[in-house]
């Protein structure tokens, strides 16, 4: 999975179609002895499955951006990759943020702490915590930004599926203190800040989530293990 991410990332760059970055990840992923956890994933089980190997959201957009050919990444971008990958039938997720070119100081500073809240997320992680320690580490480094966390996408346990119980909130709620972690536990954990608002849309195409009001999003996400006095990163 790192592997896929890194060298997918290494090939943003202005001019590039978003679809030219799906086609490799899918290369990636099929040499390697893997299948694409997200290609024809149907939500809930019912519907449309995402077309897709690689989702390639940008700026405003936060989860889910198809990457379809007049998707075109320009100088100042901030480009999120989401992959998942099965590989001896388990699954790990991840999504690393590029920025192309000369980016603004507001978007070097969303990536800078939205990867910031899921390193000090990651931190609070042991067996025997509750999941709230994580998503108040999130939300207050967030908010001591000048952030707001997306409160309508989640975090996922991820495994056997790509995505599996228990929902991974990022800010706290007292849902989160009921669930309390143990040794052995996959989790995708996956920040999603926005520079304004929290409030988000589903834009035209039915899969794009999107700022409602425009503004730039942040999100890195990885794969970990919880461990009996910490946790392991699995997607590094």
């Amino acid at each position: 999975m790192a592997e896929v991410l890194h060298k997918v990332s290494e090939k943003v760059k202005t001019g590039i179609s978003a679809a030219e970055l799906d086609k490799l990840a899918r290369e990636l992923i099929f040499s390697a002895g893997g299948r694409p956890s997200f290609l024809n994933y149907k939500p809930g089980g019912t519907g449309e499955g995402y077309p897709a190997a690689l989702c390639v959201s940008v700026n405003d957009e936060i989860v889910h951006g198809l990457p379809i050919e007049d998707k075109i990444i320009s100088e100042g971008d901030i480009v999120k990759l989401d992959c998942g990958v099965e590989y001896k039938k388990l699954n790990t997720d991840a999504t690393v943020m590029v920025g192309v070119g000369k980016i603004s100081p507001a978007a070097e500073k969303i990536m800078r702490v939205t990867k910031e809240c899921l390193d000090k997320g990651i931190r609070e992680l042991k067996h025997g915590a509750s999941l709230n320690e994580y998503a108040l580490a999130v939300e207050d480094h967030a908010r001591e930004n000048g952030f707001e966390v997306v409160r309508d996408l989640v975090g996922h346990g991820v495994g056997r599926s790509v995505h599996e119980p228990p929902q991974v909130f990022n800010y706290a709620d007292r849902r989160m203190k009921e669930i309390i972690l143990k040794e052995g536990m996959t989790l995708a954990l996956e920040p999603m800040v926005n520079e304004g608002g929290f409030e988000i849309f589903l834009a035209d195409d039915g899969w794009t989530y999107k700022t409602r009001d425009g503004k730039l999003n942040g999100h890195w996400e990885d794969t970990v293990a919880v461990t009996k006095d910490g946790c392991e990163v699995l997607t590094k």
